[in-house]
């Protein structure tokens, strides 16, 4: 196994991942388009926080994204890609255009919350099934340490609530610190965690 950044070559099979790790989450709902659209925005972005892992043969097993500047980069990407996430998710508001408000969220989304967090935001990981043990945690690690290669030694995530148990026990193992939790405007129960923060590239612990 080999954990390395995100190149554009991995772009489809993020897409392909997330949309299968999270087949009724709504950035699946948007198409595998929209995602490709979104893991796009993360390569070579100032700030950007990427890591993949690829088998010998190169078949990507898991993909973590995320950024030092929340608020900045969602508002760079969207200004700098806006034509695509519109085209992107057209299919979906002509079959649905009442998610219109939801798809606005979603495009013009600055990783704000109501509970105070800090530091870099992981915005999305996942792995596949048949990935060797250890997969998510090495790609958790690779995330905070890439975050502390760009000066910033805490990050934060929000993850569902109920009916998640997998992913919450997860982020618990990892060390990451469940500091609150909250709504979504459609009803969705969120946990938020915190990293520590006391991680640099040089740790070995």
């Amino acid at each position: 196994m080999t954990i390395r950044p995100l190149d554009a070559g991995d772009v489809h099979a993020c897409a392909s991942l997330h949309r299968r790790a999270f087949p009724a989450f709504f950035l699946s709902q948007l198409g595998e388009r929209f995602l490709r659209e979104f893991y796009r925005s993360f390569v070579d972005a100032d700030g950007a926080i990427t890591a993949v892992s690829v088998d010998p043969g190169g078949a990507l097993q898991g993909v973590v994204v995320g950024t030092t500047t929340p608020q900045g980069f969602f508002k760079r990407m969207l200004i700098r890609r806006w034509w695509a996430f519109g085209l992107a998710s057209i299919g979906l508001l002509i079959r649905q255009p009442r998610r219109l408000p939801r798809v606005l969220r979603a495009v013009t989304y600055r990783g704000d919350y109501p509970v105070r967090m800090t530091g870099s935001l992981l915005s999305s990981i996942c792995v596949e099934p048949t990935a060797p043990a250890g997969t998510g945690q090495s790609l958790l690690r690779a995330f905070v340490e890439g975050s502390a290669a760009l000066g910033v030694r805490s990050a934060h995530l929000t993850t569902d609530r109920h009916q998640n148990e997998r992913a919450n026990r997860f982020y618990q193992r990892a060390g990451w610190l469940l500091v609150g939790h909250y709504s979504t405007p459609e009803g969705r129960e969120m946990n938020c965690y915190q990293w520590p923060g006391q991680l640099t590239k040089d740790d070995d612990s």
